[in-house]
């Protein structure tokens, strides 16, 4: 195919050099700008429901070809402790929008034990719809690069030690992840 310039003699120009010179443009821009390759997310939160949406996002990211970059802070460093199947779970009672397959009253949905059913009930949901499971979505974001950064403030306040936390992440402040987040294009707090 071919692309008239005009109605004048001009030459015309092919399908693949409009395509070529539109790549050119596209690669110029990126290199002017090289926040639009980085997205920087903030994982606050340690339970379930709150721990798909960053790795999802930064491996997503990853696989779009920008830079990804997660900071786990507060609850959010459940995502990535060694033992985070048993810490990061969900609760009806923190979630009253949770769909129950019956309808529950809140005073049951605080009962104990209702905490690890609606986790098992969670888990098995995701696995039916054939969501990957956490152990996955992180080794999806460490083989994809995606920087997996612990708060280190965080982690002397709860009292924690770098070995507690699973291979490949890393340990920074808030400072020096703000200084990555200032030259991202998204940024996002989860």
């Amino acid at each position: 195919m071919s692309v008239e310039v005009g109605s004048e003699k001009r030459p015309v120009m092919t399908e693949e050099e409009v395509r070529r010179i539109v790549r050119q443009e596209v690669e110029r821009a990126l290199k002017k700008d090289p926040a639009a390759r980085k997205a920087c997310i903030i994982a606050s939160k340690g339970t379930l429901d709150w721990a798909y949406p960053p790795l999802i996002l930064a491996s997503a990211a990853a696989a779009a070809g920008m830079e990804a970059a997660v900071f786990f802070t507060f609850y959010g460093l459940n995502i990535i402790h060694k033992d985070f199947t048993r810490r990061v779970k969900v609760s009806p009672v923190g979630n009253p929008a949770m769909p129950m397959p019956v309808p529950m009253a809140d005073t049951f949905t605080g009962l104990p034990g209702m905490k690890d059913m609606a986790t098992a009930m969670m888990r098995s949901k995701f696995k039916r719809k054939g969501v990957a499971a956490l152990d996955e979505l992180l080794d999806v974001c460490r083989e994809s690069s995606v920087r997996l950064i612990a708060c280190a403030l965080t982690i002397e306040v709860f009292g924690f030690k770098e070995s507690d936390f699973i291979e490949g992440v890393e340990f920074g402040g808030a400072g020096a992840f703000m200084s990555e987040a200032r030259r991202a294009h998204v940024t996002l707090f989860i």
